[in-house]
């Protein structure tokens, strides 16, 4: 049972960290920062920029170590209540030692957990929450979500930022009725303009019958690649074996996996790829169920939804695809290690215990 934070109030404190590209900083995402900024302020929250957050992509790549000291201050600072990711990357790997060598870090957060949101790369900071018993949630970040350039946030992302600060027993995760084309143009022009939206038909049942139960686990599939493979940076695997970060084939049992792909959008040879490591390892052939983000901009839907049925053929395993997470707009969170629910019959999703304490 991992430990949960507590939920938002107004009033408190919000660290922003850059933990692996430091696009915040840059002088080109500076609206992006004031709106995103502003936004935060809006709901009742302060933000603070830790002290690393806004030093630009160049240094933020280059001082793994200063990306793991902002984290470390965050849990360290009492007044500080949340923390929020600012957009994922490729190498957050390269913080974890500094983080999982340090026992003042890590009684921190087993002493006091805080609400930890980010997704993409951040993958790998879910990870090292998860080892260390501490409940975090994957989806929201500050570039992608608060900093929307649009008038307003949109509504299903920002009904779900307002989660933060309710504690319902149960949660259903209900799919969205709209979805959005990711932005070619994030400059100050695009203030006020809406994103591109289509309507859309909900989650679906790509096998499966009646309810499947299992405690979330998972994230980007390309940075779980990325972990099991050396094809981005030949000691990541290492590390995130030296720290025991993924699931064993024993503790995969009774799991649901949630998985989505990047903004890269792999074609479906590399996500069958991708699939395959899991499969190679134990994970893919033990989990009770597969929730599946939305690709990007729709693009292989299609085909991924054949890749993912093909991977799991031999396990007959239940798996809803379409659901609101990762890449693709707008978004909902997963609250990692928390018992979920899939619906097969009725295309369902539900959170069966409080996300908070």
């Amino acid at each position: 049972m991992l430990k949960k934070p507590h939920r938002l109030n107004q009033g408190d404190q919000i660290a922003i960290v850059s933990l692996s590209m430091g696009t915040l900083g840059e002088d080109f995402a500076a609206h992006q920062l004031k709106l995103g900024k502003r936004r935060i302020e809006e709901l009742g929250l302060k933000p603070v920029f830790m002290p690393h957050a806004l030093k630009g992509i160049d240094y933020v790549k280059n001082h793994p170590e200063k990306r793991a000291a902002d984290l470390k201050e965050a849990f360290l600072t009492p007044n500080i209540k949340g923390i929020v990711a600012a957009i994922g990357g490729d190498d957050t790997y390269r913080i974890l030692p500094y983080l999982l060598e340090d026992e003042e870090f890590k009684q921190a957060v087993v002493d006091h957990p805080k609400l930890f949101t980010g997704y993409s790369d951040t993958t790998n900071d879910h990870l090292l929450f998860y080892r260390l018993g501490m409940q975090s949630f994957y989806g929201i970040s500050f570039l992608n979500d608060f900093a929307e350039l649009d008038n307003d946030m949109l509504p299903y992302t920002a009904k779900t930022i307002a989660h933060y600060f309710t504690n319902p027993p149960v949660t259903d995760i209900t799919a969205s009725t709209t979805w959005y084309e990711e932005r070619t143009d994030f400059s100050p022009t695009q203030l006020g303009q809406a994103r591109v939206s289509h309507p859309d038909t909900g989650y679906k049942v790509l096998r499966g019958k009646g309810k499947i139960q299992g405690q979330l686990w998972g994230g980007c599939l390309d940075s779980l690649a990325d972990d099991l493979g050396d094809d981005r940076y030949p000691d990541e695997p290492e590390v995130i074996s030296r720290y025991h970060l993924l699931l064993s084939p024993e503790e995969a049992k009774g799991k649901l996996l949630f998985i989505e792909t990047c903004e890269e959008q792999p074609e479906p040879a590399l996500f069958r790829e991708k699939l395959a490591k899991l499969d190679k390892v134990g994970i893919l052939p033990n989990v009770s169920g597969i929730l599946v983000g939305k690709p990007q901009n729709k693009k292989y839907f299609a085909e991924y939804q054949q890749e993912l049925l093909a991977a799991t053929a031999d396990y007959q395993t239940p798996i809803l695809y379409n659901v609101n997470f990762g890449h693709a707009y707008p978004h909902t969170v997963l609250p990692y290690g928390a018992t979920a629910e899939i619906d097969c019959e009725q295309a369902g999703l539900r959170i069966l215990e409080p996300w908070f304490a």
